[in-house]
């Protein structure tokens, strides 16, 4: 099936590159599935390191091979020293198991995780070999497939794909293959095999849509039509794919151990899927909605397993809220039991603030203890209303007590500059809760360990996204990102507190990627082809490219990243759904313009927000805390 190993061309390049042993294949648990008769790739379009550590990755890929007739491999984007030495011999992306080139797999999948990865994409498609926009690719070219947080404005890379899929894929990605590998099989046209990817629940296949100029999509409450318009069992709104059978599947999840040291270098074990606590800024919260946990017997199950099977003496328990976990002080304790004098840390990476009291200070991290982050978002608790945070000062103060009380001496507090209705005072309210956290902190430690506290703030630059109560609102311009940044810095007490702040100019691009409509992918693919990639990277990041790609096009970038609407306005994404009606995220925003916050469906009645009913899936925490189930957390404490 896969004829070509790169390998004895490949091999001569790596002594001239950084970090040889991101190329190895046969790392420890990889997958080689022989009998099957469809080869996808799942692709990071960014280094090894970074996509090695990406759960989606993991679990995508162990869902195709485990699916009859379908195989799995991994790619990720090279550094930049080995992409050049692979244009100048020809030389093309391969995946990591085989060493084949991408081209001779029946499909391509590429995760699209944060919006500065958008020229990546490009870049690895362009390195495979294949044409950049889907509409110049051949009746033999591998199908190419997105997914991933910002499918959920799938607009600005809509010609690069042939299918973008919407919401969660252990069940939809193995359907899609099969959909593709059953009428490859048949001889099947290209043109029909993307029709009938078309009708795969959660899929959506942009070369079937026409954009409509804005007035039609005000008009019409759509940016999107039939292209076709004889097609009328084409979707007009597609739904996101929720995996129902989340709860009751393994935590275990077979995994790859690198060769080489990767972001998050640890067993991962999911436990939680999804957030309700409904912070008006986050589309993760709305996107993974309805919230759905697994049983304490499982994930203690999988990590004893995991750990035993990989060698890592680290595991984090990983989600959006893990310490919302019904069970999560069992789970700690027993997991803390069975690592026990083996001397591996148990990391629980979402902290809450009203959730980590005393006893979560005793059971996280056992006798290592690194640094932890708390997300305060605001400065004052006006503006934590307006956000929906539902955290106090003194949540914050007794979380950081408890933490350095019962040995933490480094804390990270998070917060975001450019919130909606955001003022100076909002601003040295965060100088002043840094400034006095580290009071606090100070105060819980015996006096000659004083000199170790170490309190840093992180500030970064609110973007509007798609799918959230924010969606109608503007980012502020970087010259006042910058401004505002500078007034933090110049409000806080001590010079022990690290003030830190992200890069106004990225953030910018991050607006542009998640606010832009179908017009957007022509500033990604000239921005690329001005050299722009890996413009995650501080210093790769060619703000050049992107303002001459703008220039050359005629876009107004300002007013893309920047602009209000009303709460009527159609966004580009309009036909995308995630389940959340769109009354709810207009009702919010209304809600935070009166500073008037939104309890937590998991703890009382519904809210609303139409995703059990849209999805046809349970909120679970809250039909367990109606029944009154066993070991489930009350609020306001474990």
């Amino acid at each position: 099936m896969l004829k070509t190993d790169l390998w004895p061309r490949l091999e001569p390049l790596l002594a001239r590159v950084e970090r040889p042993a991101r190329y190895l294949n046969h790392e420890w648990g990889c997958t080689y599935k022989k009998d099957a008769d469809f080869a996808f790739c799942m692709t990071y379009p960014d280094t090894y390191e970074l996509g090695q550590a990406n759960q989606a990755v993991r679990i995508l890929v162990n869902a195709v091979n485990a699916a009859p007739n379908l195989m799995a491999e991994r790619a990720f984007l090279p550094a930049p020293d080995l992409i050049d030495l692979m244009r100048t011999d020809g030389l093309p992306l391969f995946s990591i198991e085989s060493c084949a080139p991408l081209r001779e797999f029946d499909a391509i999948g590429i995760t699209l995780p944060h919006e500065l990865a958008a020229t990546n994409v490009l870049e690895v498609i362009d390195l495979a070999g294949l044409p950049v926009r889907a509409d110049a690719r051949a009746e033999d070219d591998p199908f190419v497939l997105g997914g991933g947080p910002c499918a959920y404005n799938p607009e600005p890379y809509a010609p690069f794909f042939d299918a973008i899929m919407i919401g969660e894929g252990e069940e939809a990605l193995p359907e899609l293959l099969g959909v593709i590998r059953k009428l490859r099989l048949q001889g099947a046209a290209r043109a029909d095999i993307l029709r009938a990817m078309a009708d795969v629940p959660g899929t959506y296949v942009p070369s079937l849509y026409r954009w409509r100029t804005e007035a039609e999509a005000q008009k019409t409450g759509s940016w999107v039509e039939p292209a076709d318009a004889a097609d009328a069992a084409l979707p007009l709104c597609i739904e996101k794919r929720v995996f129902e059978g989340f709860a009751t599947s393994s935590a275990w999840e077979p995994m790859v151990v690198p060769y080489t040291e990767v972001v998050h270098d640890r067993l991962n074990v999911e436990v939680l899927r999804g957030c309700a606590r409904g912070c008006r800024f986050c589309q993760a919260g709305m996107m993974y909605r309805p919230v759905r946990e697994r049983s304490a017997d499982n994930i203690v199950d999988a990590v004893v397993r995991g750990l035993n099977e990989t060698g890592y003496d680290e595991v984090s328990l990983t989600s959006l809220s893990s310490t919302d976990h019904s069970q999560i002080a069992d789970i700690l304790t027993r997991v803390n039991a069975a690592c026990d004098g083996r001397g591996i840390r148990v990391s629980v990476p979402s902290q809450r603030l009203d959730s980590f009291g005393v006893e979560m200070a005793g059971l996280v991290a056992g006798q290592k203890k690194g640094g932890l982050t708390f997300a305060p978002e605001a400065g004052t608790q006006r503006l934590r209303d307006v956000i929906n945070k539902n955290v106090t000062e003194d949540d914050l103060f007794g979380a950081l007590e408890a933490a350095f009380a019962a040995g933490w001496r480094r804390c990270k507090l998070y917060f975001m500059i450019g919130l909606p209705t955001e003022t100076d005072e909002d601003l040295k309210g965060i100088a002043s809760l840094a400034s006095r956290a580290y009071d606090r902190a100070k105060a819980c430690v015996p006096p000659d360990q004083r000199g170790s506290v170490r309190v840093s703030v992180s500030c970064a630059v609110f973007v509007p996204k798609a799918q959230t109560p924010f969606q109608w609102d503007g980012q502020i311009a970087p010259e006042e990102a910058l401004r505002r940044a500078s007034l933090i810095k110049r409000s806080v007490k001590y010079k022990a507190i690290d003030v830190r702040y992200h890069d106004p100019a990225t953030s910018f691009v991050e607006a542009v990627m998640s606010r832009g409509g179908r017009e957007v992918a022509a500033l990604v693919e000239e921005a690329w082809r001005r050299g722009a990639r890996f413009d995650a990277w501080t210093e790769l990041f060619c703000e050049e490219a992107w303002q001459g790609a703008a220039e050359a096009l005629g876009l107004d970038l300002a007013h893309i990243a920047q602009a209000a609407y009303p709460a009527g306005y159609v966004m580009p994404w309009a036909h995308i759904s995630a389940g959340i009606s769109q009354k709810f995220l207009a009702l919010e925003r209304k809600r935070a313009a009166e500073g008037v916050t939104t309890p937590d469906c998991t703890f009382g009645k519904c809210t609303g927000c139409g995703v059990c009913q849209t999805t046809g899936a349970d909120n679970q925490l809250a039909a367990q805390r109606v029944a009154g189930g066993s070991n489930v957390r009350e609020e306001g404490g474990v």
